[in-house]
């Protein structure tokens, strides 16, 4: 059973930036799996943010806008969201994902079998 804990949330102002990591249980550069950062705010659905397929290809949704880049370090074995010029509209908890097959094919929550817990991050103006 794969398991991942993310960690590297909390609560910055607009405009400002936060990494987020993701450790996994299995190496991070399997290509049994695709992975994912997901996002759900208060009251709304859960939406994908980025994945990322076993060939290191990257789908990114567009209210990203060029602000996060995601990535993985072999070093630590995490998978990593660097996400800068935050705003408001970033509040959300924020989910590391993996799904099997080295392709993700879109942002389908219904593609990932497993989930992290979870890390908050809260944008203030």
């Amino acid at each position: 059973q794969l398991q991942l804990v993310e960690s590297g949330g909390g609560q910055v102002q607009t405009g400002g930036s936060l990494r987020l990591s993701c450790k996994s249980s299995a190496n991070i550069y399997s290509s049994t799996y695709c992975m994912a950062w997901f996002r759900q705010a208060p009251g709304k659905e859960r939406e994908g943010v980025v994945t990322i397929d076993a060939d290191g290809s990257t789908n990114y949704a567009d209210f990203v806008e060029g602000r996060f880049t995601i990535s993985k370090d072999s070093t630590e074995n995490t998978l990593n969201l660097q996400m800068n010029k935050l705003k408001t509209d970033d509040t959300a908890m924020y989910y590391c994902a993996a799904a099997f097959g080295g392709v993700c094919g879109g942002h389908s929550t219904r593609r990932f079998s497993f989930w992290g817990q979870g890390t908050q991050v809260t944008v203030s103006s």
